[in-house]
């Protein structure tokens, strides 16, 4: 490969307003060159594990392809000049699991490039490039970096630590809140929500960085923030307008009324600090931490508060949860391999033998599914919720994606959502977090695998989630399958069966 100076790439790309299709191979070739990285054809002439126009099914269901593919390092994908590259990265996340889930995640014109880390358990980070940019040498061995050695670019901070860091800054607020004779309830409700409206803004639900922009307001005249949240609060109760920008209908009982708390300049200064953290990432066991720290202490032990983190949850819910149902699914798929065409084989179009068995028993299972729920009688922060409904979400996705693969019509949405689990609690701000946790949960599925979020509003009431004191009688059969009891104190699993048998 002959080497290709800065000047002669930034040159030669600055003049070029081609089509993502015309552009997208050469501008590649050109930049490889550029870094000293062998091209797709150079380094693997099979393709297997390198390879331009890469094969995948997205998670709607539709066939298609990134533009460019590395195992083990990266999937890109191109958009034409001046384009919106947050929808290349919508459709990048799509194809993300069939791309075998690689570390990053590039979008890029030949303009700009933009690097998304991609790791499960780490803070996300964008790592964007200009074409001016790559004058710099020192930017050229960051962005080599993507084919060469892509754990550099990993974040430092996990998204348990970005959690704790943000946790022990609220606990302190809501503190000096109750110490000014602010009662509690209302304390952690106002926390709920400023935490919320963190979280909206980083993952795109509210416009323009409008959150932050009303904390720098609100600094330079602190008194005015109770004025400034009240109306912020009172757009998204139920749609609106601040200033010239609308804001979404968000309700779901967070935003039942516009009350806002009175802060001083410390307090904002903290928030501040903390709305600076990237908040569409937030580990949801922050709101265990603020459970934890946020209660009184002398109603601490009462309530035996304390939160059960992902991973530990996660040894419960694969095991009756996850391998479960999957299991049941491949006994699926064996039936439904005689009765059409192509035998699920990824890329075979089934021909549908016999169509109406064929649908019928995909559908069926699918409305098991769908009707499954979880229930966890002592929910606390909403953790076991939270976990449970990504494990049903998950599985709902792998069976749309396979199902494609018999033939059948693409699923372009997923359909299990929040009202899939269950919770009591009998602290009424337990129940509260629990709900912002699946809340958050939910849109942070959705996103994550690139579905648009719901709206009108974006928060549905989450009635399944209840403070009170005595457990709810079952009604119906589900369609014959079991509800799972979850207790995150003994860790207890109940059939449907076992609850009959003990009243429940």
């Amino acid at each position: 490969m002959v080497a290709l100076q800065p000047v002669e790439f930034i040159s030669k790309w600055r003049s070029i307003d081609l089509s993502e299709r015309a552009a997208a191979h050469s501008h590649f070739i050109d930049l490889c060159a550029l870094l000293g990285e062998d091209s797709p054809t150079d380094a693997d002439p099979t393709g297997e594990r390198y390879c331009f126009e890469k094969g995948a099914v997205k998670t709607t269901g539709r066939p298609g392809w990134a533009d460019v593919w590395k195992r083990d390092c990266f999937g890109w994908e191109y958009k034409k000049k001046r384009r919106n590259l947050t929808d290349a990265f919508v459709q990048l996340q799509q194809y993300a699991i069939a791309l075998e889930n690689p570390p990053l995640l590039v979008v890029s014109d030949i303009d700009r490039i933009e690097v998304h880390t991609n790791w499960t358990n780490s803070v996300g980070r964008v790592y964007e490039y200009s074409l001016d940019d790559l004058r710099d040498a020192k930017t050229r061995d960051e962005l080599k970096c993507v084919w060469a050695d892509p754990e550099k670019l990993r974040p430092e901070k996990t998204r348990a630590q970005l959690t704790e860091e943000a946790a022990a800054e609220f606990a302190a607020l809501a503190q000096r809140l109750r110490l000014r004779g602010n009662e509690a309830q209302a304390v952690a409700h106002f926390i709920n929500r400023l935490v919320f409206c963190m979280f909206a803004e980083d993952a795109g639900l509210l416009p323009n960085q409008m959150f932050k922009r009303m904390l720098e307001r609100a600094r330079r005249k602190p008194e005015d923030f109770t004025g400034l949240g009240a109306r912020l609060f009172g757009a998204m109760k139920s749609g609106g307008q601040v200033g010239f920008e609308d804001v979404d209908w968000f309700n779901g009982g967070l935003f039942d009324d516009d009350m806002a708390i009175p802060l001083d300049a410390a307090d904002i200064a903290v928030m501040q600090r903390v709305a600076a953290l990237n908040w569409s990432e937030i580990d949801t066991t922050i709101f265990g931490t603020l459970f934890e720290r946020g209660l009184d202490p002398d109603k601490r032990s009462h309530l035996g508060a304390h939160y059960t983190d992902h991973d530990k949850i996660r040894l419960i819910v694969e095991p009756v949860v996850t391998r479960p149902w999957l299991a049941e699914w491949a006994k699926v798929k064996e039936t439904l391999a005689p009765l059409v065409g192509g035998g699920g084989t990824p890329g075979r179009r089934g021909d549908r033998r016999q169509p109406n068995l064929a649908v019928t028993a995909y559908h069926s299972f699918l409305e098991r599914l769908r009707s499954f729920k979880v229930l966890d009688p002592a929910c606390g922060s909403g953790n076991f919720l939270y976990v449970a409904l990504w494990a049903l979400k998950d599985i709902e996705r792998q069976v749309m994606i396979e199902a494609e693969n018999f033939g059948f019509e693409p699923e372009l949405f997923s359909y299990i959502g929040p009202e899939a689990v269950l919770g009591i609690e009998v602290n009424p701000y337990a129940a509260e977090l629990a709900r912002v946790t699946v809340w958050i949960g939910e849109i942070q599925w959705m996103r994550r695998n690139g579905f648009d979020v719901s709206r009108n509003p974006i928060l549905k009431p989450l009635d399944t989630i209840e403070c009170r004191v005595d457990l709810p009688r079952f009604g119906g059969e589900a369609s014959g399958h079991s509800a799972l009891v979850f207790s995150n104190c003994a860790g207890l699993l109940k059939s449907r069966a076992e609850c009959r048998r003990t009243g429940l």
